[in-house]
C-alpha cells in the first residue's frame, strides 16, 4: 500500500476534512496510476476522492478511540509545524 498515507485515526485535534480529503487524494493517485489530473481523468478523480473521503470520515467516526496517538504527523500538519518554526 502507498507509505505515504498516514494514520488519521487518533490525532489531536481530530482529522479535519482536508487532511481526510488529501489522504483520498493519494489513494486516488495510487489504485488508478493517475498522478497529474488532466481534463479527461478530472471529474472521475474528482468523484473518487469524494466517495473515498466520505467513506474515510464515516470509519473514523464510527471507530473507538486510539489508546496512542498515530506514530507520524500527517502531512499538511507537517506543513503547518514548518512554517511556525
Amino acid at each position: 500500500m502507498c507509505r505515504n498515507i498516514t494514520t488519521l485515526r487518533g490525532l489531536e485535534p481530530p482529522a479535519s476534512r482536508e487532511e481526510i480529503e488529501a489522504a483520498a487524494l493519494q489513494y486516488v493517485r495510487k489504485v488508478s496510476g493517475v498522478q497529474k489530473v488532466s481534463g479527461e481523468t478530472e471529474a472521475a478523480v474528482e468523484r473518487a476522492v469524494r466517495v473515498v473521503a466520505d467513506a474515510t470520515a464515516e470509519l473514523i467516526a464510527t471507530l473507538p478511540l486510539r489508546r496512542q496517538p498515530p506514530p507520524t504527523v500527517p502531512p499538511l500538519r507537517r506543513i503547518r509545524t514548518d512554517a511556525s518554526v
